[in-house]
């Protein structure tokens, strides 16, 4: 606030009431002086007469002489505040109606603290991490303890009180999503256990906890925090956990990372955030820019093919049309872009994910394909199980919702749907012959059994089949460029002002690191620059979990097979790799196809050569495998291939490859030999 006099005042209630000018704190007087401002302070300019702030002020054992008092402290204050007034004062103003304290709401900490929330929440709806956090920062920095802290048994405060409490608790949620999303798990975690005691009933708060538990790689801590909020709902309230977060459950169970890495706060003009779940329950066609963080490139053949199914099925002729990929490669992404140019053509779009309808009230408690399809259909809320007219003719019934406009159904993950929504799937290919619909399907395994006899019929209707293929360089480099752009606000700013060949070496570099997988690439870019590629890159905590979890899985002589894999490097050497193990060859191949099952290591075909090609352990599984070793049991691995190289000579010798393993074996270092080979080492 600048006063007529130049003088700048601030006033704070986030904490003990203070008033700043020019910097410097004014002496405020008594505590009954300072209840008083803090009375005016709350009714934001209006009057508060004179018998309202004595009954206030002294609610019970009122002095005979309060009337006086309360004159003789806003004399005080007004000599305070206002020392150089001409006249009447224009900031502690009286009138009939009482006293009011005129000061302008940028004055006000509540709204600097209100103003930064809000930047935060936008910079986070933009995908703008650094700028959100700083902004949330800056809001919870201005907290100097408890809100109105003189009047805290005064009842005048209770609404203020109240109100500025559930901000602050709005706030740090809000802080907890950004930790979450930048990666800083053990933070965020110690802000949601904060939550959690402070409002033990508040569902979002148990909900961040266990993304954060689950971004830092402990999804059974995850699971048994749901347990303990559904066991104190039920015993306070009798209520059981709402669908949203039952569907976090589900996710965290299922190692969902599409729904696992959905969490942003709805934009809004108050204070009040809530989670974003409409990845699997809410709106059935998310805007892009609501579900990722950045641009969507690199899919303008697929985008042009799966639109011109648009339009045909719009003309009244079905549509079906299957995208496959791995997971990660971009599927789900691309059906947003599908669903929100339905959408804007005046499509119901419709989506499952398993067979489990994402947009009706239902969800996972179902399992009824019929059910699921109606309840994805009609989007009203009505529980379809309870539809008699569908009990009697559950087809027809889904084949008139179908018809009556044109419709996009999206099956996500159909190779993971039960046997009863294909056949469901494959009786309405039959029937459905002249109809506006489009059915668009997504497999992680084409060739999963479950899904072959409903391809098969797909197959012999022309449907349209699209395999992603990862991202190329080119498109690593729009990506990176557009993501600059975007997470600065201006053209050519930013990342995207990097020299040309600096910006083609940062592309390439992330291409190899995300092996062109756009959920890689997406979360990579979620981190700070530094820590994408190079001696300081990171695993995105969601990246981690996923390949966390493919380890889990894979047999305990597979896993011991990888920690080796990795000591050495990018590109297996197999019979180094048995022989640190004391194994057969042959005894490594079954481990090796186990992992190239699982999506940890790669076959890189020699298109010179046909039928050749050496097996790879990509850049991210392998950070993920070393990072699951303590450093003895790594430098224990770099000292067995040690011995092993030390007794290579001629052509198959490596020096260069010698020394590196002997410099990360520290300690555990086989000792060398006094003799004039120097890479003949002796054992431990």
């Amino acid at each position: 606030m600048n006063s007529p006099h130049g003088h700048e005042m601030r006033f704070g209630v986030l904490g003990p009431v203070e008033v700043l000018k020019d910097g410097a704190g004014l002496d405020l007087g008594p505590r009954q002086r300072r209840l008083l401002l803090v009375r005016l302070l709350i009714e934001d300019g209006r009057p508060v007469s004179q018998h309202t702030l004595c009954r206030d002020l002294w609610p019970t054992d009122r002095p005979t002489g309060a009337a006086s008092s309360v004159r003789a402290h806003i004399s005080r204050l007004r000599a305070v505040l206002d020392p150089v007034r001409q006249g009447r004062s224009t900031m502690l103003v009286s009138s009939p109606a009482g006293y009011a304290l005129k000061v302008p709401r940028e004055a006000r900490d509540t709204t600097l603290f209100e103003e930064s929330v809000s930047r935060a929440r936008e910079a986070l709806r933009h995908g703008r991490l650094p700028a959100a956090r700083q902004a949330v920062d800056a809001a919870l920095g201005l907290w100097r303890g408890e809100a109105l802290a003189e009047a805290a048994e005064h009842a005048f405060a209770i609404r203020e009180r109240t109100r500025l409490d559930a901000a602050l608790h709005d706030a740090r949620e809000l802080q907890a999503t950004i930790l979450i999303q930048q990666g800083e798990t053990e933070p965020a975690i110690d802000v949601a256990e904060d939550l959690i005691l402070k409002g033990p009933l508040r569902e979002t708060s148990w909900a961040l906890l266990m993304r954060a538990l689950y971004s830092a790689g402990r999804p059974v801590e995850a699971l048994r925090q749901y347990e303990r909020f559904r066991d104190t709902l039920a015993t306070e309230l009798g209520l059981d956990p709402s669908p949203h977060l039952r569907d976090l459950h589900t996710a965290i169970l299922r190692h969902d990372a599409v729904v696992l890495g959905a969490a942003a706060f709805a934009p809004g003009p108050s204070l009040t955030p809530g989670l974003d779940f409409t990845a699997v329950s809410g709106h059935p066609y998310p805007e892009p820019a609501a579900t990722a963080v950045v641009p969507f490139v690199g899919r303008g053949e697929e985008t042009a093919q799966l639109t011109a199914l648009l339009s045909a099925g719009a003309a009244g002729r079905p549509q079906w049309a299957v995208v496959a990929g791995e997971q990660g490669s971009g599927k789900t992404r691309l059906l947003q872009e599908l669903s929100a140019r339905a959408a804007a053509a005046g499509f119901t779009v419709a989506r499952t994910r398993a067979g489990q309808a994402l947009s009706g009230n239902r969800g996972i408690s179902q399992t009824c394909p019929t059910v699921q399809l109606l309840d994805a259909l009609r989007q009203d809320g009505e529980d379809s199980a309870e539809d008699e007219v569908a009990q009697k003719d559950p087809l027809a019934t889904v084949v008139r919702e179908l018809t009556q406009g044109p419709t996009l159904v999206v099956v996500d993950d159909l190779d993971r749907a039960p046997q009863g929504f294909h056949r469901l799937l494959r009786r309405l290919a039959q029937v459905l012959r002249e109809a506006p619909v489009v059915f668009v399907c997504t497999l992680r395994n084409p060739d999963a059994p479950v899904s072959s006899i409903l391809l098969a019929d797909l197959a012999l209707l022309g449907a349209t089949w699209l395999t992603l293929e990862p991202l190329t360089v080119d498109d690593v480099a729009e990506l990176l460029a557009a993501h600059g752009a975007e997470s600065t606000g201006e053209e050519g700013t930013g990342e995207a002002s990097l020299g040309e060949e600096d910006a083609g070496e940062e592309a390439a570099a992330l291409h190899r690191r995300a092996e062109g997988q756009p959920f890689a690439l997406a979360e990579l870019l979620r981190l700070p620059p530094g820590r994408r590629t190079g001696p300081q890159a990171q695993v995105p905590a969601a990246v981690r979990n996923i390949l966390h979890a493919r380890l889990v899985e894979l047999p305990d002589a597979a896993r011991t097979m990888l920690t080796y894999a990795a000591a050495d490097g990018e590109w297996l050497d197999v019979g180094l790799l048995a022989a640190a193990q004391g194994l057969a060859p042959d005894q490594l191949l079954p481990l090796i196809d186990a992992a190239v099952t699982a999506r940890i290591l790669v076959w890189d075909a020699d298109p010179a050569a046909a039928g050749t090609g050496r097996y790879r352990l990509p850049e991210l599984p392998r950070d993920v495998v070393l990072s699951t070793q303590t450093p003895s049991s790594r430098q224990l691995r770099h000292a067995a291939l040690a011995r092993e190289l030390a007794g290579r000579d001629g052509a198959d010798a490596d020096p260069a490859r010698l020394d590196r393993h002997l410099r990360a074996a520290g300690p555990m270092a086989p000792a060398a030999a006094p003799t004039s080979n120097p890479t003949h080492l002796r054992s431990l």
